[in-house]
């Protein structure tokens, strides 16, 4: 969540920010005037409070020194019932304006380049060298399809559309990259986690999943209050981020450096018609996840830290990427600032995304009410986060770029401790 004293403070600037990442400043503007509002009945209602306590001293005065105070007392009774409806409106223009605050992104960083969508992100750099092929390389739903490691038939017989049935050669690859991907960020000093997939309507708004994108969302109908739903995790930055949820750390244990994989869930709601082959696009999924509570003054080192991590592991499996600077129109709801990892897809004879690393500034923070202490002074913390990496996607582009001309597949050397086939 955005600091609401902003909107008081500095709204040129901030109404030029949100502008940048394609917010309709009317809805800035609304949420303005209901600051305003909110202020204008706690000021009423304070002043209410204020004369409600001089009024009882009279009543009480008065009665002592047995003089009338009927008029007195008609005083408190109205009084106290402009208190009670104040509380009331007080209450209502509060819960209204923390849910319209609860809808607006969280602003760019003064260096994400300018633009309205992802045709104009900025390349930085690339990574390796694309393989060259001496025939005509396949897709991996083809591949896969082909040598039975993958079954889009018999998923959707179980479940739907957009889920796969790994065999063989395929989900022992799988597995293995998730060992693999835990090991290397472990050795960059991210402490594993294993986590629960289900997580609560408060997790999800403190990380910004809720209100927003409830649509891409797989509710688990526990039969309890909507304030108690439980949702299947979109991704483990979720309950990564949760695990401080409303807790004041220490300064010296910043930053925090932490790695998950799990099973995610999202509906893709939002993507009806594309990549609907294969595996590039699925509705259950594995990723390994890096998170970092980290201060203020060190979010920019763990971001370029957590940049290089997920692309040196893509580079230990010998997979060409490229790295992309977000622009803002493109930016994710929570992030300040993001790199987008792109790896390379023969059959498609592109780059697709395989990571993003955002640094979300004290976006999430603010929202789940993490802080640290240091000296006297309790500070929010900042909150960044990365797939390290897409678990599905990583296996595509081993299928894709390790593919030999008899249609068997070869492994990158990293991987040859943990598979055995």
């Amino acid at each position: 969540m955005i600091d609401l004293k902003r909107l008081e403070n500095d709204y040129d600037n901030l109404s030029a920010e949100l502008k940048r990442k394609n917010v309709d400043l009317a809805l800035l503007e609304s949420i303005k005037e209901k600051v305003y509002e909110a202020k204008r009945l706690r000021r009423e209602l304070e002043d209410r409070q204020a004369a409600q306590n001089r009024l009882s001293k009279d009543f009480g005065v008065r009665k002592a020194n047995g003089e009338g105070t009927a008029e007195l007392g008609a005083e408190l009774i109205e009084n106290k019932g402009a208190i009670a409806a104040l509380s009331e409106l007080l209450r209502v223009s509060e819960s209204e304006l923390e849910m319209d605050a609860l809808n607006l992104p969280n602003p760019p960083d003064f260096d994400v380049p300018n633009g309205v969508d992802e045709s104009e992100n900025v390349e930085i750099k690339r990574v390796l060298e694309p393989r060259k092929f001496d025939f005509e390389p396949k897709a991996h739903y083809d591949l896969g399809v082909d040598l039975g490691w993958l079954d889009f038939e018999r998923a959707a017989k179980i479940s739907a559309s957009r889920f796969t049935v790994m065999r063989s050669f395929a989900a022992k690859l799988e597995r293995a990259l998730i060992a693999y991907m835990i090991d290397f960020n472990e050795s960059r000093g991210f402490k594993e986690h294993w986590l629960p997939v289900l997580v609560s309507r408060k997790s999800l708004t403190a990380t910004a999943q809720l209100p927003k994108f409830v649509a891409d969302l797989y509710l688990a109908d526990t039969g309890e209050l909507p304030e108690n739903d439980l949702f299947l995790t979109p991704t483990a930055e979720v309950p990564l981020v949760n695990l401080y949820f409303d807790e004041i750390l220490r300064g010296e244990e910043l930053p925090l450096k932490l790695t998950a994989h799990t099973l995610c869930f999202r509906k893709e709601a939002g993507s009806a018609g594309r990549d609907t082959r294969g595996m590039m696009r699925q509705h259950q999924f594995d990723k390994v996840e890096l998170v970092a509570i980290a201060k203020p003054e060190e979010s920019d080192r763990l971001f370029d830290e957590m940049v290089a991590c997920a692309s040196d592991l893509l580079t230990s499996l010998e997979l060409p990427h490229r790295h992309l600077a977000l622009c803002a129109g493109d930016l994710g709801f929570s992030a300040a600032k993001t790199i987008d990892l792109e790896v390379w897809i023969p059959s498609e004879n592109r780059y697709r995304e395989i990571s993003s690393i955002s640094n979300t500034r004290d976006f999430q923070t603010r929202r789940a009410k993490i802080r640290y202490k240091d000296g006297k002074h309790n500070h929010l913390a900042h909150a960044l986060n990365g797939s390290s990496l897409a678990v599905g996607r990583a296996m595509i582009a081993i299928i894709e770029n390790f593919q030999q001309k008899d249609g068997a597949i070869a492994l990158p050397k990293a991987l040859a401790p943990y598979i055995k086939m």
